[in-house]
């Protein structure tokens, strides 16, 4: 077991120092992974065709659902485990992966079995027809069959960055994606498995990103005792690292539901053609995403380990460093996106016909990206203090209230164009709630500390 340097850099080091330190190999992590579903469209849309990757865009929100609930996982044990190294409670420190593997086998079997049971009317509930259903069921049935390790995978990745260790994830993830890439060119282009192939090419990396965690866990690298292969029940351990992570899975579940009602909607007002344009506007807008899922992740210790230890100021002081740096990170591709978006979505489908009004559609998509700086943090941030309430009002709030009636009613009366116009108000609505919410919760936070000072005095 190693002695955690990280602790003493985050509880002690310049904020903005740390920052760079912590969330450049988590960008460059989560970039990595990011690239992995963008990959996967490409080899689909060049060594299958649009079809394919009509029906893999289709099924991607139901493929999400294993990704939520490792979040959930991950989430719950790696913010409770930062705010455990922070008090430096040790006891519950060798405790928590034995819960968390307990927690990952039985999302698993319920993924595995409600997947099964359910494939067919969930399909169709999402709007997959034809050729496309063809396609969507292929690519499905196999992720089902991986969800241990989609689950297990990126919880266990999430459990090492909440050390603070972001070089060792982003090296974990460099290796899955190589893996990723290898395996699709092998089952897709020399066995000729379509979009099977895809499918089980991103299984196979996963099982890596297990794989290599257990070999990290066995070679003593951690920096509390991970006891990995033992499997424990405490129920307030398992409570807890459910509460934390609930918010991320609800927001995962939040924007399943959303994809569907958006996909119903385009496969209803509109062509194959814009479905697959919304698959890659999707995609596309998820990999420039990733510096600040990055930043989510790097922020999750910084913030976590300094509750623990009751640094209030440095709480809020790497809240406002990151959500700066988020910006300063996705300024240089939001610009490109803006101002040369046809040459961006040609790297999607390079034999795409995209016209005036497709362009303006992504332009209008990629202007929420800086307003995600400010709510995507918010949203790792407050689980991180054990107060995961606002960030699933937040979650359940964005979509029940707003995203899902308005993508309903706007699409019936001003077409799919709305789609995109819509989500842009929706987010800028949301980023002033977002504002309010913290500043109100930074007060507190200040409050808690005069109060530890005047007590000291």
């Amino acid at each position: 077991m190693e002695i955690a340097k990280e602790k003493t850099m985050i509880l002690n080091d310049n904020m903005l120092k740390t920052c760079l330190k912590l969330s450049l190999p988590a960008v460059i992590a989560m970039f990595l992974y990011g690239l992995n579903t963008v990959l996967d469209a490409a080899f689909v849309g060049r060594l299958v065709g649009e079809e394919a990757l009509a029906g893999v865009s289709i099924v991607y929100p139901l493929t999400q659902i294993a990704l939520g609930l490792g979040s959930l996982a991950g989430v719950g044990a790696g913010s409770y485990l930062s705010i455990l190294i922070g008090e430096n409670n040790k006891e519950i420190q060798k405790r928590i992966l034995g819960n968390t593997n307990t927690l990952i086998i039985l999302l698993s079997i319920s993924t595995m079995l409600l997947g099964l049971l359910f494939m067919k009317p969930m399909l169709n509930l999402i709007g997959a027809r034809g050729e496309n259903l063809i396609y969507a069921r292929e690519y499905y049935s196999v992720t089902i069959f991986g969800a241990v390790f989609w689950i297990g995978g990126l919880a266990y990745n999430m459990i090492v960055r909440a050390e603070g260790k972001m070089k060792t994830a982003a090296l974990m993830m460099g290796l899955g994606m190589i893996v990723n890439i290898v395996f699709n060119y092998l089952f897709m282009a020399v066995l000729n498995m379509g979009v099977k192939g895809a499918a089980w090419g991103t299984n196979v990396a996963m099982f890596v990103y297990c794989l290599l965690f257990f070999i990290y866990c066995k070679r003593k690298k951690a920096s509390f005792e991970t006891n990995e292969m033992q499997i424990y029940f405490d129920k307030d351990i398992i409570k807890e690292i459910v509460n934390i992570g609930v918010p991320s899975f609800i927001m995962t579940v939040m924007t399943v539901i959303q994809g569907i009602i958006i996909l119903k909607a385009l496969n209803t007002f509109g062509t194959t053609s814009d479905v697959s344009f919304y698959g890659i506007v999707f995609r596309i807008l998820n990999l420039l995403m990733t510096p600040i899922y990055g930043l989510m992740r790097a922020l999750q210790p910084a913030v976590g380990i300094n509750y623990g230890a009751g640094k209030m100021d440095r709480v809020i002081g790497f809240y406002k460093t990151f959500s700066a740096v988020a910006f300063i990170f996705i300024l240089p591709m939001w610009l490109v996106s803006i101002m040369a978006p046809e040459s961006v979505l040609r790297l999607m489908l390079p034999t795409g016909e995209f016209s005036m009004t497709d362009l303006n559609y992504f332009r209008t998509i990629i202007l929420i990206l800086p307003m995600l700086c400010l709510v995507l943090t918010a949203m790792t941030f407050f689980p991180a203090i054990k107060k995961p309430k606002p960030a699933m009002v937040v979650g359940i709030g964005r979509q029940a209230f707003l995203y899902i009636p308005l993508m309903i009613i706007l699409p019936k009366l001003f077409g799919i164009g709305s789609i995109y116009y819509g989500s842009f108000a929706i987010d800028t609505l949301l980023t002033f709630i977002i504002v309010f919410m913290l500043a109100k919760e930074f007060q507190a936070l200040r409050t808690i500390k005069n109060s530890s000072v005047t007590q000291l005095i």
